[in-house]
Parts: structure tokens; C-alpha cells; sequence
């Protein structure tokens, strides 16, 4: 689906991204895993056009998509959430659904006062779709709530939720995991599980929490310092010498001898 070539992405003399070349396999969900400052979002923002890169390339099933802005990316299929979650908080969660797609009638003027049959039906729509995502998600409960009352877990779903919207082809999520109790990360993991397996869904996403990452992911990869450090399985992963080195500071092998005297 998205083919990465030896990305960089500079900050003055810091090199977030250094020369990263992966490969995000159609219909999988990818994990991607490192330490704080390995360059996972700075990736993540390169390939969803929240910043140009410095060089290199990004494909997008053989298409050439490097430096295009978000809402050309999003016309693609390629959406992508936050580790803080963006909602509308004044509207209500259908609301926020109801807003994610895009070209709507209603957005220009000249056809709020002359089409207005068609922007009733568009709405009628929209409105349906947003209530089959909700119900998809388990929180049909939640439709008249606020978006700003809802709990971080919600409003992870609700961005989940926004994705589902415009049937998108390639998610990545950053730390959906982030501040969300064990119970709703389960709910979130099902539904991502749900949309890759029965939709067709292509996920990528960051997060630390490797027991969500065990259970979703195949293949992990991880970075270290802007680069690629490996990839595998997430058991393959957490037995890997060099990342157990980038994360603890310490390998394997050390870890086995135990201080010397």
C-alpha cells in the first residue's frame, strides 16, 4: 500500500527521520514501535503530508504521493488520527460524523439557497452512515453527547469513527492507546480488527502498549534514532538484542552474564 525510500526528515541539524526505507503491506495492521524520540510521528507526519521531507520518496500503490498536502491525501484514502484526540466539542458526536466527508452541498452558498432538495438528501445520507458507525463502534448510546464530554477513550473511537466516514484505505493511528482504559482499548481493538478483516482496512500505528501491539500487529517495525532498527513478528521483536538495547540500554546477552564483579 505505501512504500517508504530513504526518507529524511531534518529539523536544523536534528534528523528525525534519517534515511528510512519500509514497506506497509496492503490489508495488514502495522505496528510501529521505538523509543521516545525515535522519529515514529515525524514519520507518520511525513507520509500523511503534514511535513514536506527534506528528500526521498513516498509511494502509494506505485503512485507517487511525496509532499502532497493532507486534504489530497485524504481525497486518496489516506487518513490519520492523533495521540490528542481533534474533535468538534460543541457538536455532538453524530455531528462530528456527519462533517468528516468531503464536497458536501451545503458547504457553498449558492447551493444552500437554490439546491436545497439535494442538500436535505445528502444530509439524510450522512446521517444514516454516521448512525451505522456508531452502532459499528458500540456507542450509538453517545450520538446526542457532546464530542467535548465525552472520556479519552471515546473520543478515540469517535476518531476511528471519522475514519469509517469516507471508507478510508490507509489509517494510521498515533498511540490510540494513549490515556484510555484497558476496557475501551479492548472495545478499540476489536473495532480495528473488525474494519481490517471485514472492510479491508490498512492500518499502520504507534504505540508503546506492546500487549495491544501482540494482539493486533503483524509485522512490528521499529525505529531508533530516525532509522529503521527491525522488523518481524512482535515475538521476534521483543526478543531482538538491538531493540531491547535501544529501549533498556542494555541486550540480551549482557542482561544473561549479570554484573561483572
Amino acid at each position: 500500500m505505501i512504500s517508504v525510500h530513504e526518507l529524511h526528515k531534518h529539523f536544523g541539524g536534528s534528523r528525525a527521520v534519517d534515511g528510512t526505507s519500509l514497506e506497509l503491506k496492503k490489508g495488514a495492521i502495522t505496528g510501529l514501535v521505538g523509543p521516545n524520540g525515535a522519529g515514529k510521528t515525524t514519520l507518520f507526519n511525513v507520509i500523511a503530508g503534514v511535513h514536506n521531507p527534506t528528500s526521498g520518496r513516498v509511494m502509494m500503490e506505485g503512485e507517487d504521493i511525496t509532499g502532497l498536502a493532507p486534504h489530497e491525501l485524504f481525497a486518496k484514502g489516506i487518513l490519520r488520527t492523533f495521540q490528542v484526540a481533534h474533535e468538534f466539542p460543541s457538536m455532538t458526536v453524530r455531528e462530528n460524523l456527519m462533517m468528516v466527508p468531503d464536497g458536501q452541498s451545503g458547504e457553498t452558498l449558492w447551493n444552500a439557497w437554490v439546491n436545497r432538495a439535494r442538500i436535505h438528501q445528502e444530509e439524510a445520507t450522512l446521517l444514516k452512515k454516521a448512525d451505522e458507525v456508531l452502532d459499528f463502534l458500540t456507542v450509538s448510546h453517545l450520538k446526542d453527547e457532546k464530542a467535548g464530554n465525552l472520556s479519552g477513550g471515546q473520543k478515540k473511537l469517535l476518531e476511528l469513527g471519522r475514519t469509517m466516514m469516507v471508507d478510508a484505505k490507509m489509517v494510521f493511528l498515533d498511540e490510540v492507546g494513549a490515556g484510555v482504559n484497558r476496557t475501551l482499548l479492548n472495545t478499540i481493538g476489536d473495532a480495528i480488527i473488525r474494519l481490517n478483516q471485514e472492510r479491508g482496512y490498512t492500518f499502520c500505528l504507534i504505540e508503546h502498549d506492546m500487549d495491544f501491539i501482540k494482539r493486533l500487529c503483524d509485522p512490528v517495525i521499529v525505529m531508533a534514532e530516525g532509522k529503521l532498527l527491525a522488523q518481524g513478528s512482535a515475538a521476534e521483536i521483543m526478543q531482538n538484542e538491538a531493540v531491547i538495547e535501544a529501549y533498556l540500554g542494555t541486550g540480551l546477552k549482557q542482561k544473561k552474564k549479570g554484573p561483572k564483579a
